[in-house]
């Protein structure tokens, strides 16, 4: 792994006005990932801190089902894929921990330290992430980007609890967020600071021109209609082989064959990354005693824009769609 070089933390500089610089799209498109200092103020990041925190502490768990989200590593290991999960598009949730419990399944920490996750309707049912997701200075770094119809989907508080907080393994959001062909693009908001102590993410820049969106990450046993949305038994969550488009429309594939090695992405809190739906990015264990706040969610192009969304993806919208950034 490399350290952070000078351009990769900076990227140019902060984001000055509304739109991306050139300079910053030239960093983009050549490595996959931007990284943005400074884009929102420390009282915002206390507001948002603060009510993460006050939803952490108020939920129950009367009715809970104990949802654990895993990355699915190891031998025995699962994706999330029961109901709770795959009915959380249009609410908020709550998932725990794997090592929040012990062997027989009972808690070993406050619920307030336990959670993995808070999602994935933030960015429409919580008025503080509502404000900074679909806001004036987001529509204009889509339109930077090229986004014709974006739509706002998988908002996430991403809480990487103290010495438990899970290990992200190398992944692409296109994966998750699948359209024919790929046009994911995840904002991601550090709301503490980010470290190599606490779990800080990795990138391997330029990866999103070499690594094709090869598997889905879908709904088992799922069919779609003639509107995209999933039919039949929810079975749970599995990966496919990709039939469709592998890159975005117009993007040059890099046709060198390497080992990838990644950029260490350290970042203040405040601080906006960008990271393109095909780049590989990870996280690592968080063993710490230290929390990692991070909010996030992910634009994906509509029909508008030349793009379909897959009725089979985990996440399906509602009959009132997914909620449009303009």
């Amino acid at each position: 792994m490399t350290p952070p070089a000078e351009s990769a933390e900076t990227n140019g500089a902060s984001l000055e006005s509304a739109s991306l610089t050139q300079e910053q799209l030239d960093f983009w498109n050549n490595n996959g990932y931007l990284i943005l200092p400074n884009v929102l103020p420390p009282n915002t990041v206390s507001e948002l801190v603060t009510e993460a925190r006050q939803m952490l502490d108020e939920f129950s768990l009367e009715d809970h089902p104990m949802t654990k989200f895993s990355t699915g590593e190891g031998v025995e290991a699962k994706h999330v894929g029961d109901d709770y999960f795959l009915t959380s598009g249009d609410k908020i949730r709550f998932f725990f921990e794997e090592d929040a419990f012990d062997t027989s399944g009972n808690l070993t920490r406050p619920k307030a330290r336990a959670i993995n996750k808070i999602g994935h309707a933030l960015h429409t049912l919580s008025p503080p992430f509502s404000r900074i997701s679909l806001s004036s200075e987001n529509k204009a770094i889509a339109k930077s980007l090229g986004f014709r119809q974006p739509q706002m989907l998988q908002s996430m508080l991403i809480c990487k609890q103290p010495e438990i907080g899970g290990r992200v393994p190398p992944h692409q959001d296109s994966c998750f967020l699948y359209t024919d062909p790929p046009s994911a693009v995840g904002f991601w908001y550090a709301l503490e600071d980010a470290d190599i102590g606490n779990g800080c993410l990795s990138f391997a820049p330029g990866s999103h021109k070499r690594a094709p969106i090869r598997s889905r990450f879908v709904r088992l046993g799922g069919s779609s209609n003639t509107n995209g949305h999933a039919q039949d038994q929810m079975v749970g969550t599995g990966f496919i082989d990709n039939a469709g488009a592998q890159y975005p429309r117009g993007l040059e594939e890099d046709p060198e064959v390497k080992k990838e090695e990644y950029t260490i992405g350290e970042v203040k809190a405040g601080t906006l990354v960008l990271i393109h739906g095909n780049v590989l990015h990870k996280s690592e264990k968080n063993t710490s005693g230290r929390s990692r706040f991070i909010y996030t969610f992910h634009l994906i192009e509509g029909e508008e824009g030349g793009c379909s969304y897959d009725g089979s993806n985990w996440l399906q919208p509602t009959e009132d769609g997914f909620a449009r950034l303009y």
